[in-house]
């Protein structure tokens, strides 16, 4: 069970959220947060920093128009660029 802290709400109705959580949850300055009402208070739900996209919206932005890959296509593919990469001394 987490451990629970407190905090208090200051004249310009800002919380602080406690160390401990902003560390555990890998908050970092500047996250935003939704506020949701819910029965229990407040619920904070920190916004996503990208836009929720389907499959459909990005399918074909690499522009390669050829045939399709298998998995064990594309992995091939890519261990060779990696061995290539190491080979100029890339990596």
């Amino acid at each position: 069970m987490p451990v629970m802290e407190t905090t208090r709400l200051s004249s310009k109705g800002q919380v602080v959220v406690p160390k401990s959580v902003r560390d555990a949850r890998n908050w970092p300055p500047g996250t935003e947060f939704l506020v949701e009402e819910v029965d229990e208070g407040i619920l904070l739900r920190p916004v996503s920093p990208f836009k929720r996209t389907e499959i459909e919206e990005v399918i074909g932005c690499t522009g390669y128009a050829g045939p399709r890959k298998s998995l064990d296509q594309m992995e091939d593919a890519i261990a060779r660029g990696a061995k290539e990469q190491r080979a100029r001394g890339r990596y």
